[in-house]
């Protein structure tokens, strides 16, 4: 008994290794050229067969299919890829993580792995004291390559039995095609329990490679494996739109469907992978199990790729589309284990919302701008109440939004993704006071057709261009919002805010000329109010401009 509880606590404290190794290992690299590997992923997934590339260049560096999906599920969600984009993306992340069984079984099982491993951790923590920035996530994620081999080490001398102490697992070994399920059941279950195929992969060849478990039990729990690996996929897209939720169900489907396949023809397919392997049925079984996972993910792909237009229409039979509910309600959900396989996933989520509120700001200022030109009882009839609840609908993502970042700002990010969460705070404010302005300015039409107000002709006229400075304004940070503003951007938004406060000293000037000639007072003082609005919301678009420009 003592030997038993030994071992298991020997095996938790390994596999706790291993998991943390390869965490820090893909949250350095993540952290390090995060942001290029997005702007990589979103810009060459322009067809399947590139997107496929795409997905298994960027899962070969990050070590991690699952923070992969979770960058696809994410850009599906913010609009940066479409769905039918985003499915080779997810087929080349599914081969690309099988670099890490490959990993193990050539250099995990030759040598001493703890004669490098060690050594390599020492020295990139002690670097990484010295180096700070982008060297020091490159030495953060050295120092997971090397937790992750240490851990690597501690799992074969856990798996290391004396052969009489494991007739029960013989027992289950020696079931047939029950045996071949049962494996199957629990490949799948810890690989979701692990968040990690990579690591049950490396858990899977140290037990093959020690003699702990046989060929066909070893290949059942690593196709179990594959369906396991999906949670990371149904995590992250919680919460988010219809199209998002497709690409983690095309996710599953991949696994699924293939895995299917792969144990209803069991033998015919562990045959193949025999034959594919150097050595055949006497090869190291190690190199086996890679080439099996290898095989799987490639045959699936072979199979489905050509199939990408039908498997998206699936997806869409699957997951319909919802409907828009006239009150609907904001939410922001911060699913702290949507995001744990790839941390800069929370940012873009986050832009997606910013860029959700713009779109609602403008939409609010689209309909003032409807008022100043036709300021009537249809105005007040049709579009004021559709203000009314935009304005709250703002005022929810305002609220949301900024828990969300406020959360965000707990997470271990770069250094300069955390400062642009500081500037994302700053923008959501200023687009909330934006709504509040447009808001006000409704109200003011409002009360100008309800008191039956006239103003002059002349002043109405002038009015109109200034309101359209002010839209093009609102335009230009739509067009640009997320986005860092160079030199040349800022000059042309500080153009605009002079040319919209010039703009206004002018009208302002007029009103307070014809109020000293006698001019209704009330119709004048509203005028003056109208106007000082617009500036405020120009004021609002200049601040979110200066906000750009300091983003990294």
């Amino acid at each position: 008994m003592t030997s038993i509880i030994n071992t298991i606590l020997q095996f938790v404290g390994a596999l706790g290794f291993l998991l943390y190794g390869m965490k820090l290992m893909s949250d350095g690299i993540q952290k390090s050229a995060g942001e290029k590997l997005q702007r990589t992923l979103a810009t060459l997934a322009g067809n399947r067969f590139v997107g496929l590339l795409t997905g298994l260049f960027i899962t070969m560096i990050i070590q991690s299919s699952g923070a992969t999906t979770v960058m696809v599920v994410t850009f599906v969600n913010a609009e940066l890829l479409t769905l039918t984009q985003s499915v080779g993306v997810i087929f080349g992340a599914n081969i690309g993580t099988t670099i890490t069984a490959w990993i193990v079984s050539i250099f995990g099982f030759n040598f001493k792995i703890s004669a490098f491993a060690i050594p390599i951790f020492g020295i990139a923590y002690f670097m990484a004291k010295v180096k700070k920035g982008r060297y020091a996530n490159i030495c953060e994620s050295l120092m997971g390559f090397g937790l992750l081999f240490i851990g690597l080490d501690w799992l074969k001398d856990c798996f290391s039995f004396d052969a009489s102490q494991l007739t029960w697992l013989s027992g289950v070994q020696e079931l047939g095609i029950v045996s071949i399920l049962i494996a199957f059941l629990i490949g799948t279950l810890i690989t979701a329990l692990l968040h990690s195929s990579s690591a049950f992969s490396a858990i899977v060849i140290t037990m093959a490679y020690n003699g702990t478990i046989s060929w066909e039990f070893a290949a059942a729990l690593t196709l179990g494996s594959n369906i396991g690996s999906t949670i990371d996929a149904v995590l992250a897209a919680m919460g988010t739109s219809q199209d998002a939720k497709r690409s983690a169900f095309i996710h599953v489907l991949f696994n699924v469907v293939g895995t299917l396949l792969a144990i209803i023809f069991f033998e015919p397919f562990l045959k193949l992978v025999t034959f594919c392997t150097p050595g055949g049925a006497t090869s190291n079984i190690a190199i086996r199990i890679s080439m099996l996972h290898t095989i799987f993910k490639a045959l699936s792909t072979l199979i489905m790729i050509p199939f990408v237009d039908q498997i998206v229409k699936l997806s869409q039979l699957a997951i319909k589309d919802k409907e828009i509910s006239k009150n609907a309600s904001y939410k922001l959900e911060f699913h702290e284990t949507t995001g744990k396989e790839s941390l800069t996933s929370f940012v873009i989520s986050a832009e997606k919302a910013i860029s959700d509120m713009t779109d609602v700001v403008t939409n609010m200022f689209d309909r003032i701008q409807i008022g100043f030109s036709k300021r009537d009882k249809n105005f007040v009839e049709e579009h004021l109440p559709l203000l009314t609840s935009e304005e709250d609908y703002v005022d929810q993502m305002h609220e949301q939004i900024t828990r969300y970042l406020v959360k965000c700002e707990h997470l271990p990010l770069a250094q300069k993704q955390l400062n642009n969460l500081t500037i994302m705070l700053q923008i959501v404010d200023d687009l909330e006071n934006m709504s509040d302005n447009c808001y006000t300015t409704g109200m003011l039409i409002e009360r100008s057709v309800t008191k039956k107000m006239k103003f002059q002709q002349d002043d109405m006229e002038q009015m109109i261009p200034y309101v359209e400075l002010a839209r093009q304004f609102l335009q230009f940070i739509h067009i640009n919002i997320n986005k860092h503003l160079n030199e040349d951007k800022l000059a042309m938004a500080r153009e605009l805010e002079e040319s919209i406060d010039l703009w206004r000293k002018n009208l302002k000037k007029i009103a307070r000329k014809r109020l000293e000639s006698g001019a209704d007072v009330k119709a004048e003082l509203l005028f003056i109010d109208l106007t000082r609005q617009i500036e405020k919301i120009g004021d609002n678009c200049f601040s979110i401009s200066e906000l750009l420009a300091q983003t990294e």
